[in-house]
């Protein structure tokens, strides 16, 4: 730690951080309101979030009663446990989604 020119302390970071997001994109077929499918996508998202302790939340398509865009993000030092941690998740959304379909999926790795 040093001291910065205004006399408050300075952190130097020496690690790297790996940041991994999905954005999954569901059909929900049986959905006839939206108040149905907030009802399986809150669900869902709340289960995600505390099985694979990850921010996750509906970023898209939020007035489509058939349709949701998730995202889910993981922050870690190790790159490999970024990746495990969302293919876990993206495993867990497909066999617990409540008759809802993954149709797409995105994932992006930024490390600082």
């Amino acid at each position: 730690m040093g001291s910065a020119p205004n006399g408050q302390k300075q952190t130097v970071m020496t690690g790297s951080v790996a940041i991994g997001v999905a954005k999954v994109v569901l059909h929900l077929p049986e959905s006839g309101s939206l108040k149905a499918k907030r009802h399986v996508v809150s669900g869902l998202l709340r289960r995600v979030r505390a099985e694979f302790q990850v921010a996750a939340a509906e970023v898209g398509e939020r007035d489509r009663w058939q349709l949701a865009e998730l995202a889910i993000a993981c922050v870690s030092a190790d790159r490999r446990h970024v990746d495990e941690v969302l293919a876990a998740a993206l495993s867990y959304i497909e066999s617990h989604a409540d008759g809802a379909r993954i149709t797409d999926v995105s994932t992006e790795l930024v490390r600082l």
